[in-house]
C-alpha cells in the first residue's frame, strides 16, 4: 500500500465508505493505516458472510443509508442528533430575525414615504388658510372708551379693526420677506415698535392713541391673530402695552415662487435623510446577512473537524487493540497537526478551538487526560469504547 499514490489512496478509501481530509506527508500514514484497517474488516465480513447466513434475531437494526461515521460506530448515537440541533435552531434564528428585520425595513421605508408626501403637501399649501382670521376680526368685541352709543362703538370698533388688519398685513409682508431671502436685510422677523407704529399711522391715519388700544386689545384677547407680542426679555411674556419691544408675524405671507422652492428645499432635505435613514438599515441587514452566513460556514467547519477527530482518535484506538500502537492515547496537538495542514493552523484556530470545546462538553466517548510523554506534559485524547450490551444480556 506504501506504492500507492495519492488520488489512488483517496479512491480507495471513498469506495470503502471513509471520507478522508487532505492528504499530506504528515496525514498519509494514518490514511494507510486506516485502509488497511477497511480492507481487513471487508475481509473479515466476506468470511463470516460464506461461513453462515446472518441470523433474523442478528440482523442489525439500523438503517442501510447510514454514514460512515455512524459505520465506523456500529450504532446509532444520540449524541449525533444533538449535534445537529445547534446548527438547526441557528440556522431557524438567523432565517427568523432577517424576515422581521427586511418586513421592518418595508414598513419603515412606506412610513417614511408618507411623512414626505405630508411635509411636502403642507409646505406646498403653506398657511394660507390661516390669512382668513382677519376676516373673524369683525367678531370680536371692542371697548368704546366708557361710550355706550351705538354710532360710537361701530366707528371705535371700524378704527382698530382697520389698525389690526394693517398691523397684520404688513408684519406677515415682513415676516414673509425675511423667510424668502430678505430683500430689504432686517435683522429678524421681530419688527420694532416704533417702526411698525409709524407705517400703521401712515397708512391708516389713526391717532398713536388708537395704535396703543389695538396692542392693548391684542394683550387681552384669548384668540389668536398671528401676532406676537415681545419684550426686550424674550423669554418673559409681555403683560402691559409699555413692555412692546417689537412685533412679530406668526404667519408669513410668502409668494407662490418662493414657498415653492421652500418646499422643494425641504422636500430634498426630507429625501436626503430618508434615503439615507434606508441606506443604514440596509447596510445593517448585508452586515447581519453576512455575519450569519459567517457563523453558518464556520459551524459546519466545526462540525466536519469533530468528526475527522473522532475518526482519528477512534482509528488510533483500534490500532492499539491490534498493537500497532504503543499507547491507547494520543496527543491534541498531534491530531492537529495531521488534520490541518501548517499554512492553514492560523485561519482554522477558531475553528479548532470550537471543535475541541465542543467534544470536551459533547462527546462522551472521546476522554481528555494529562500524561507525561517524553518527559513533559501533554493533554491527550483516550477512545472509551461504548458498553453495546446491558448488565443482564452480559
Amino acid at each position: 500500500m506504501s506504492d500507492l499514490t495519492d488520488a489512488e489512496l483517496r479512491k480507495e478509501l471513498l469506495e470503502l465508505g471513509y471520507r478522508p481530509g487532505p492528504i499530506t506527508a504528515t496525514t498519509r500514514k494514518v490514511y494507510v493505516k486506516k485502509l488497511g484497517c477497511l480492507r481487513a474488516e471487508v475481509a473479515a465480513g466476506r468470511r463470516r458472510s460464506r461461513a453462515a447466513p446472518p441470523s433474523p434475531a442478528r440482523t442489525p437494526a439500523r438503517p442501510q443509508q447510514a454514514s460512515p461515521s455512524r459505520q465506523r460506530s456500529g450504532f446509532t448515537s444520540p449524541v449525533g442528533a444533538a449535534r445537529d440541533t445547534p446548527k438547526q435552531q441557528t440556522d431557524g434564528k438567523g432565517k427568523g430575525l432577517e424576515y422581521y428585520l427586511s418586513q421592518f425595513l418595508c414598513l419603515a421605508s412606506f412610513v417614511l414615504l408618507m411623512i414626505f408626501l405630508g411635509i411636502l403637501a403642507v409646505k406646498m399649501i403653506g398657511s394660507g388658510w390661516l390669512d382668513r382670521r382677519e376676516d373673524d376680526f369683525n367678531l370680536l368685541p371692542v371697548d368704546c372708551d366708557k361710550r355706550t352709543d351705538d354710532f360710537c362703538q361701530a366707528k371705535q370698533k371700524d378704527v382698530i379693526m382697520n389698525v389690526l388688519h394693517e398691523l397684520y398685513n404688513y408684519l406677515s409682508i415682513q415676516a414673509g420677506n425675511f423667510e424668502c431671502g430678505n430683500p430689504e436685510n432686517l435683522k429678524s422677523k421681530c419688527i420694532w415698535i416704533s417702526e411698525v407704529k409709524d407705517h400703521v399711522m401712515n397708512v391708516t391715519g389713526s391717532s398713536p392713541q388708537k395704535f396703543q388700544a389695538a396692542l392693548r386689545w391684542i394683550l387681552n384677547s384669548n384668540k389668536d391673530l398671528g401676532i406676537w407680542l415681545k419684550g426686550r426679555d424674550l423669554s418673559k411674556p409681555v403683560t402691559e402695552v409699555e413692555e412692546v419691544f417689537c412685533l412679530e408675524s406668526a404667519h408669513p405671507q410668502m409668494g407662490l415662487g418662493c414657498r415653492f422652492r421652500r418646499a422643494v428645499v425641504t422636500a430634498i432635505m426630507n429625501l436626503f435623510l430618508f434615503f439615507l435613514s434606508l441606506i443604514t438599515l440596509w447596510v445593517i441587514l448585508i452586515l447581519l446577512r453576512y455575519r450569519w452566513r459567517k457563523m453558518e460556514e464556520e459551524e459546519q467547519a466545526m462540525y466536519d473537524m469533530v468528526k475527522k477527530i473522532i475518526a482519528v482518535v477512534q482509528d488510533h484506538y483500534r490500532e492499539w487493540e491490534r498493537h500497532l500502537e504503543r499507547y491507547p492515547y494520543v496527543g491534541i496537538y498531534h491530531v492537529r497537526d495531521s488534520l490541518i495542514p501548517p499554512q492553514s493552523r492560523k485561519k482554522m484556530k477558531r475553528v479548532w478551538e470550537r471543535a475541541v470545546d465542543f467534544l470536551a462538553s459533547n462527546e462522551s466517548r472521546i476522554q481528555t487526560e494529562s500524561h507525561r510523554v517524553a518527559g513533559e506534559d501533554m493533554l491527550v485524547w483516550r477512545w472509551t469504547q461504548p458498553s453495546y450490551l446491558s448488565d443482564s444480556e452480559h
